[in-house]
């Protein structure tokens, strides 16, 4: 989905304001800049860059931590802009800390907490940005900050988790990697040297070990050139819509991993979803911000797919059910969540429990990895390690 800059001025008058946002079209910029109450100067399509960012980010932790302090200190009874400056002081992270003075300055000149929070998209994200909205309009901001500091932990769980589950074989394979080459390159050359002088001939899998050691030894520039451009162009063709959807599919309908990312994609979903509208945000405006947070194209497509039938007087879970991207299980309950009225209930509750089933997915995919590698590994290592040994064997009977 692209990305369009925009620049607009309140209806009531005030200053520009710019920012950016993810829609399909300019006239869904222009519609939703007219429901936050924006009069459009200019829209324009961002160019997707290729470039790698090096700057100094804000950690979930620091926004958790700044969230659930900015929330004690409300409930306390301490004025927004005192606890804004208190945050300000306190906060070791330099760029956060540079935010905060930012917010503290547009509140103090007037402006709405959630305005001066939109105006660092890239520190507060939509979602937070409106749950603050819908607690400074119900006066219950203490109650919100608290909820969606909560939400964060969660959330930032799931995905620690998800990471935390790749860091190891991705070590095994990169370390396996790194000894074929150091054996194709420096070892292999060896054996090769000691069967040349020997005039032993050479069974096929050493010389197909041989020949790939002089390729490698011959071309390894082409294979490193070759495996960064396949990174590039691989990240070029998802930065597409097309390839964003295919790429994704293709991740849902992996054995095991496929279900791990189905699972933390329900989760996030339903917690994002359930968190916003419990806090008072609109049907319509969660399920946009929802799907933005995703993180896979296919459930975006099915989460705005329920948010055209809602805004066409129907139910979200049809949308949900027809995608085939969302358990049976998770469209029934959401439809009991639609027809009871407690539609934030049910789907913190299935939120509760993928969470749980997101744990269970992700140890059968570490137990199913772990005798993956070896075997791999054992072919591989092993197999060339036996194909060199084999001339050996031959000269070995020869003296014999």
């Amino acid at each position: 989905m692209p990305t369009f800059t925009y620049s607009a001025r309140p209806a009531a008058g005030g200053d520009l304001r710019t920012g950016e946002v993810d829609l399909g079209t300019k006239d869904e910029v222009v519609s939703y800049l007219r429901r936050q109450r924006l009069i459009a100067v200019s829209v324009k399509e961002k160019q997707k860059e290729m470039a790698f960012s090096f700057s100094g980010g804000v950690k979930t932790r620091d926004i958790v931590v700044f969230t659930r302090q900015f929330a004690t200190m409300i409930n306390a009874g301490l004025p927004l802009v005192q606890s804004l400056d208190i945050l300000a002081g306190q906060t070791e992270n330099e760029k956060l800390r540079k935010t905060i003075k930012d917010v503290l300055g547009d509140v103090e000149a007037g402006n709405t907490l959630a305005d001066s929070l939109d105006r660092h998209p890239d520190v507060f994200t939509k979602l937070f940005v409106n749950m603050v909205a819908a607690g400074e309009a119900g006066g219950i901001l203490d109650t919100i900050l608290l909820r969606l500091s909560t939400f964060l932990e969660k959330n930032d769980a799931l995905i620690r988790k998800i990471k935390g589950a790749m860091i190891y074989p991705v070590v095994i394979f990169s370390v396996a990697a790194i000894a074929v080459v150091v054996l194709l390159i420096w070892v292999i050359p060896t054996f090769q040297d000691m069967f040349a002088a020997s005039g032993v001939p050479l069974p096929l899998p050493t010389r197909f070990v041989i020949a790939a050691s002089e390729t490698m030894q011959s071309y390894w520039w082409a294979f490193g050139g070759a495996l960064v451009g396949a990174g590039f162009a691989l990240q070029a063709y998802y930065k597409t819509d097309q390839g964003e959807l295919a790429i994704d599919r293709l991740i849902l309908a992996l054995p095991i991993l496929g279900n791990v990312q189905r699972k933390a994609a329900v989760a996030r979903f339903t917690r994002t979803l359930g968190t916003l509208v419990a806090s008072g945000v609109s049907i319509l405006e969660g399920l946009e911000i929802t799907a933005k947070t995703a993180g896979n194209r296919v459930i975006h497509d099915a989460v705005m797919g329920s948010r055209a039938s809602i805004a066409g007087g129907e139910t979200i879970s049809g949308p949900l059910g027809e995608s085939g991207a969302f358990p049976p299980m998770v469209v029934q309950m959401v439809n009991v969540g639609e027809q009871t009225g407690g539609l934030d209930e049910m789907l913190n509750k299935i939120a509760d429990f993928y969470d749980d089933e997101v744990d269970a997915a992700v140890s059968a995919l570490l137990a199913a990895l772990e005798p993956l590698m070896i075997v791999v590994l054992g072919v591989v290592v092993g197999g060339m390690i036996v194909a060199m040994y084999l001339p050996i064997f031959d000269m070995i009977g020869t003296v014999q």
